[in-house]
């Protein structure tokens, strides 16, 4: 039994959806909004996008049948209420927990499931391949992606409108305009959108006179031709034309998007057209939870709270607002320090900072790649950039990072928040891959702070001492339960137990507490080891690889990608040195990484404390 469901359990979806009246959709919306605050309240999750588009998502599943149809959401932490829908309503309280169902659209999970994503701007690219392959294949069926107006933020978004709308196929864009993405939207685009008004009703009538003049005998396409050219004409004089169909799309909109009669109308309309379709919705992000409405950023991704009164059931200081002080205390002083986000100013523990200097405080949407770049231009003109940024959404600047900061070695500071493993947001958000990408850059030093003090001493380093693109990376929540015996030593790297024993531990950044265990019982029991712990880890600070050759076996343990990881780097010198000992390397090791939380995950890829003293207990 799934709590606050009724009519969902005597339902079979999706096919019943078509059956039912005004009434019973509204009250379909009505349990599907009880079983999202229900289920998200005890597991966490995405919870303001998903109310917001809860009748877009019924009126869709009325209007298509996704089984042959294609539905692409962009980013995918919207999809809940399509989970709902296709078959997983009585997995639905497994959501993000080890085993169950997935936040994110997974087509492993589901037929319904057409196209997996987590990062932004990706759907209309996606949804326009699959139209295109569908007219190769002669499959009149339609594909729809919904996009958020946050992601037309990013740049990748224009690409494939741009390309699309030359398109002859049946694609239709849902243009989810809630007036927020993560952080309140920014820029020219969100102007735009704040001004475009027009009635479905009138593409009604438009589609219907042009038919009728089609079939004039003749004249009637010339006259059709001729009519466009002259209302396009007026119409430019008069206002200003909109973006979508100057790229080629039909434009409809904007509707109500919690008004389902309304939706359905237009999706109708949107059905009938011989080109590519942009329907404009309106939704309300949080809709049907109060919380959630007066504070949508808030309930974006949210932890356990209580349903009743709102209130996170866990908190605590993290890495991000460390970082953010930090960053503030730095700025009080210096005027050349400026910060950037890409849309996650809260989530990156930016807003005292946005709050404190204003002028010297830029959101640019959700455009990673323009951040770098950006940044780069700040960075050359004299000021002291710092880009704060999650793990997972620096890989879309990769380009940026080599070409246009590290190749002019340009001070370029990267706050790489969520790094190492996540948790419940699975493969498309863990932060295990940057270390293996910056490593490739010349020009660029990388910290891995494992307590709040090692950030902010690091932090100043990258602000004063060192040249070039630096990137700090650290954790999502907060310090290690044993930081407290992590004394700050200033140094870029530390040696704990016996110097000259001829076993060694390797480690950096948040899974050094799980080594620092291990490495506790092991020597409690009379095991001779010296644990090394990697505070910048590149370059490979003087002197650690004349610690580690004199001993007869190292281990390694890296929270990130085994392939291109430091613990393969740091072997490969050391016999390129002539180390005649042993090495382990314990790390993420050609996989992507699913979803549970971050100790099941650690104990799944064994580095947790108890994983890692059984391997080295048993040699």
């Amino acid at each position: 039994m799934i709590e606050g469901s009724n009519l969902l359990e005597t339902l079979r979806l999706p096919q019943d959806i078509k059956k039912l009246d005004a009434q019973s959709l509204e009250e379909l919306c009505s349990e599907i909004r009880q079983v999202l605050i229900n289920t998200v309240s005890k597991n966490g999750g995405h919870l303001s996008s998903n109310l917001g588009v809860v009748e877009l998502t019924v009126a869709l599943h009325k209007a298509f049948n996704f089984a042959n149809d294609r539905l692409v959401f962009d980013v995918g932490h919207q999809c809940y209420t399509h989970k709902i829908l296709t078959g997983r309503l009585e997995k639905f309280g497994t959501l993000r927990q080890q085993g169950g169902i997935s936040g994110f659209p997974r087509p492993s999970e589901s037929v319904y499931d057409a196209f997996s994503a987590g990062h932004s701007s990706t759907s209309v690219s996606a949804a326009f391949g699959m139209s295109q392959a569908k007219s190769l294949k002669k499959d009149n069926g339609y594909v729809v992606a919904v996009i958020g107006d946050g992601a037309l933020t990013g740049g990748l978004a224009y690409e494939a409108l741009n390309n699309a709308g030359r398109s002859k196929d049946k694609l239709i864009v849902i243009l989810n305009d809630n007036k927020m993405s993560i952080s309140r939207n920014v820029g020219a685009m969100s102007r735009h959108l704040a001004v475009l008004r027009i009635r479905p009703e009138y593409h009604t009538f438009k589609s219907k006179t042009e038919r009728l003049i089609l079939h004039i005998p003749l004249v009637g396409k010339p006259l059709r031709n001729g009519i466009f050219k002259l209302k396009r004409a007026v119409k430019g004089l008069l206002f200003k034309s909109s973006l979508f169909e100057d790229m080629g799309f039909m434009y409809l909109g904007p509707v109500d998007g919690h008004d389902l009669k309304k939706l359905n109308d237009v999706l109708e309309i949107a059905k009938n057209a011989h080109k590519p379709v942009l329907l404009h919705v309106n939704t309300i992000k949080g809709k049907g939870y109060s919380f959630a409405e007066k504070g949508p950023n808030v309930f974006h991704g949210v932890s356990a709270f209580d349903v009743e009164t709102g209130e996170r059931l866990s908190g605590g200081e993290s890495f991000s607002g460390a970082f953010g002080a930090a960053l503030c205390s730095f700025a009080e002083n210096d005027k050349r320090i400026c910060a950037i986000t890409a849309a996650m100013c809260e989530s990156t523990g930016l807003e005292p900072f946005q709050k404190q200097f204003r002028s010297r405080f830029y959101d640019v949407g959700i455009a990673e790649q323009h951040a770098v770049t950006f940044a780069a231009g700040l960075s050359i003109s004299g000021m002291i950039p710092v880009f704060a940024v999650y793990s997972t959404f620096l890989q879309r600047a990769y380009d940026q990072i080599l070409h246009d900061a590290a190749l002019q070695n340009l001070k370029v500071i990267l706050a790489i928040d969520r790094a190492g493993v996540v948790g419940e947001d699975g493969e498309t958000h863990q932060g295990v891959f940057d270390v293996a990408f910056l490593s490739s850059i010349p020009n660029i030093t990388i910290y891995s702070p494992a307590t709040f003090n090692e950030l902010r001493h690091d932090m100043k380093l990258a602000i004063y001492n060192d040249k070039g693109v630096v990137a700090i990376r650290y954790p999502r929540g907060g310090e290690m339960e044993n930081a407290g015996e992590f004394d700050l030593s200033e140094k870029l790297f530390d040696v704990f137990f016996d110097e000259n024993a001829g076993l060694t531990l390797v480690t950096y950044g948040r899974e050094t507490g799980e080594v620092y265990k291990a490495a506790k019982r092991l020597t409690a029991e009379g095991v001779s080891l010296k644990l090394v712990k990697l505070n910048c880890i590149r370059p490979v600070p003087d002197g650690v690889l004349d610690i580690v050759l004199c001993s007869k076996k190292v281990y390694f343990f890296e929270e990130g990608m085994k392939n291109g990881g430091i613990a393969q780097q740091m072997t490969t010198r050391l016999y390129e040195k002539g180390y005649t000992g042993t090495v382990s390397i314990t790390a993420v090791d050609d996989r992507f990484i699913p979803h549970a939380t971050v100790e099941e995950t650690l104990k799944m890829l064994e580095l947790d404390a108890e994983s890692i003293y059984n391997k080295i207990k048993e040699g």
